[in-house]
Formats: structure tokens, sequence, C-alpha cells
């Protein structure tokens, strides 16, 4: 393992979510710190579910310009693309963790990527799953 960390989608969308100012601050500086030094990873599901979220369910949706502008730019991250083997291992995950099909798939894409921090704001904070650790950076 190393220090690199992986993104959930909930950590993109508050970069870009001014409807609680503290937590945008803190999503934006973890992309500042971490992706700066090519430390943060993220998935094709992580941008997708990005996407949705930020055009449908904030108070204030981005336009599909700006979203696409923003997926664009998270796309030069390194990026977790989700194939067949990634999907066959997280419904098996999914299985023996007692995790959401979708929660899986953010963890083995992590695992994959050999990332030693989970960041997201779903999952239980403190869990460890095969040498990765579920962190909350929102509190």
């Amino acid at each position: 393992m190393s220090d690199k960390k992986f993104a959930d989608s909930n950590v993109l969308v508050y970069a870009f979510d001014g409807s609680d100012s503290k937590k945008q601050n803190i999503a934006q500086n973890l992309f500042k710190k971490e992706g700066s030094q090519g430390k943060l990873i993220i998935s094709t599901q992580v941008l997708q579910e990005f996407f949705v979220v930020v055009t449908r369910k904030l108070s204030k949706p981005l336009s599909v310009d700006e979203a696409y502008n923003a997926v664009y730019n998270f796309a030069e991250y390194p990026l977790v693309q989700i194939d067949k083997d990634l999907i066959l291992r997280a419904i098996k995950r999914s299985d023996s963790d007692s995790v959401s099909f979708w929660d899986a798939l953010i963890i083995e894409a992590a695992l994959q990527s050999d990332c030693e921090t989970l960041l997201s704001e779903d999952m239980q904070s403190g869990r460890k799953i095969d040498g990765l650790t579920i962190v909350n950076p929102f509190y």
C-alpha cells in the first residue's frame, strides 16, 4: 500500500456544492493537496455519479456544460476503469462484507489502486477492509 487516497463521489460533489461551505472547503483542499501530488484516485463510476448528482440533486445544480468541464478535469486524475473483473469482485465483496454493490465497487476500485484510504461520507468511517481504511473527511 502507499499513501494514495481514493475519493468517493460525495467528495467531488462537495467541491462544487456551495450549500455547505465547510464541506466545500474540505473537499477543495483535498483536491489541492492530494490531487496536486498525484495521490488522489477516482473511478469511472465516481465520475458518473458526480455528473448525475451535480446536475440534478444540488440545490443550485450545475449546468451540463459546467458539469462536463468538471468531469473533464477530474478525468485527468488517476482513473480506475470499471471493467468485468472489477464488477465480479464487487459482487463477491457485496455479499461477503454486507455492503451495497455500489459501495463494493468503490471499495474494489480503491483496493485495485493500492490505496490505503477511502474518503467517503457514506460508508462506515474507521472500518478497515483488506488494508483499506474508510475515512469520512468531513468530520
